[in-house]
């Protein structure tokens, strides 16, 4: 499907917004889904049907926090495996297998740098929300959340 025959973020948003009452959709400057106000954000005037479904396709499987960055990549890649072979077929957006795992690359990025010990450069083990520990070497670090910033891994002494 063309982008002229997918819907409008805000004719697509109306209809979600009488689908899914019990999620909030309001403008912001990003899409993603906030489950501490159950809001679906989503840009105005954006042309990417496919990352509005992806993050209502976040609050449809109760995604909210998680303890160890391989899971997030897990709750990333179902999501859009939801957007995709749920939610787009039911609003004519057509998500193409190659976008989402384009998407996905990102995180599979983030998560690789997030391991990559700042030591050796071999791939650590994640011990606990934020900290990091290297087969190779045994050193030790932290991270910062980064999922919207820059990443900063700190050695632990």
């Amino acid at each position: 499907m063309d982008a002229t025959t997918m819907p409008s973020i805000s004719s697509l948003v109306n209809k979600l917004r009488d689908d899914f009452t019990q999620f909030s959709f309001a403008a912001s400057d990003d899409f993603h889904w906030s489950p501490s106000d159950t809001t679906v954000y989503y840009v105005v005037g954006s042309s990417d049907s496919a990352s509005l479904l992806h993050e209502l396709a976040h609050a449809v499987l109760d995604h909210k926090d998680y303890a160890k960055d391989i899971t997030l990549l897990e709750m990333e890649r179902e999501a859009w495996s939801y957007a995709s072979r749920q939610l787009g077929p039911a609003y004519g957006v057509a998500i193409a297998d190659n976008d989402a795992e384009t998407a996905l690359d990102t995180y599979r990025d983030w998560l690789h740098a997030r391991s990559t010990c700042p030591s050796c450069q071999a791939i650590g083990v994640q011990t606990s929300k934020h900290h990091y520990s290297c087969v190779a070497c045994h050193e030790k670090w932290r991270v910062n959340d980064a999922r919207i910033c820059a990443l900063r891994r700190y050695k632990i002494s």
